[in-house]
């Protein structure tokens, strides 16, 4: 059992320490850990731009520090990976390498939060959406990730439809982009995680949903799991549904990493 996403106190808007956290999954029975809180808002001149989204940019050399002393610490108990959640912004994807590389990380995911300068997961960004504005608006989401999975920066996509947290509706919207999205992530060669934290959300389920993970067997995306917990109890949250429903699908293996290598386990 592994667990790859993770976030804890320092982001703002997560319950807990990281220690909190290894208990939790030792408790839970995991055998790997991953940590990855939000990346520091890197662009912009604030040292701590939106404390209640992410750490500031001077905490994040001590971020890294901790998970590498507790994953020394518990070493005899369980499996700790050191990684990061980075936004995905194009314009400024080369500052982010440059940031991120500077630190040993085991992965990092790429995650899409914000479209038009307005937070993904804020419902008011879609009230007097007609249905036009938001087929647009999945087809532009859509684009960002497919951007995200070649721009070489990821090992993992976070969420790759998040797009729907706030606003269920758009998994009823088909488009092309979609197809071309996975697609893209197939060529890639960019691991997808399952992530369980949808359920916490107005969309409920999963990212991706059920309809995007048959298309992703289709096309081979290789997959990897992560709750995306924001308290230590929803560590390794619904793992064992997640591998029943990708054994159903076809798949035999997902994955894991260390130091940006990608390892092979079987499902």
């Amino acid at each position: 059992m592994f667990d790859l996403h993770t976030h804890h106190d320092r982001c703002g808007h997560a319950r807990g320490t990281m220690r909190d956290y290894v208990h939790a999954a030792i408790d839970g029975g995991l055998h790997t850990l991953g940590f990855s809180d939000h990346s520091p808002f890197f662009a912009e001149p604030e040292d701590h731009h939106r404390p209640w989204v992410a750490m500031a940019k001077s905490e994040f050399p001590r971020y890294v520090a901790e998970a590498e002393q507790l994953r020394a610490e518990y070493a005899d108990r369980i499996r700790i990976l050191v990684g990061v959640e980075s936004d995905f912004y194009p314009e400024h994807v080369d500052l982010y390498r440059e940031a991120l590389r500077r630190h040993e990380f085991d992965y990092v995911i790429g995650s899409v939060h914000v479209m038009d300068g307005v937070d993904l997961f804020r419902p008011e960004r879609w009230q007097d959406a007609t249905l036009d504005d938001l087929k647009r608006a999945k087809e532009k989401y859509c684009d960002l990730v497919s951007q995200s999975a070649r721009c070489g920066l990821f090992d993992i996509l976070g969420h790759i439809d998040a797009v729907k947290a706030a606003c269920p509706t758009m998994s009823s919207i088909e488009t092309l982009a979609t197809e071309q999205m996975v697609r893209t992530i197939a060529d890639a060669d960019v691991v997808v995680e399952v992530n369980t934290s949808g359920k916490t959300k107005a969309c409920g389920g999963w990212y991706p949903d059920l309809g995007i993970l048959e298309m992703a067997a289709h096309y081979g995306v290789k997959l990897t799991f992560g709750s995306d917990a924001h308290d230590p109890e929803r560590v390794g949250d619904e793992h064992a549904e997640v591998r029943l429903t990708l054994r159903e699908l076809g798949y035999r293996h997902w994955y894991v990493f260390e130091r940006r290598r990608r390892i092979e386990l079987p499902l």
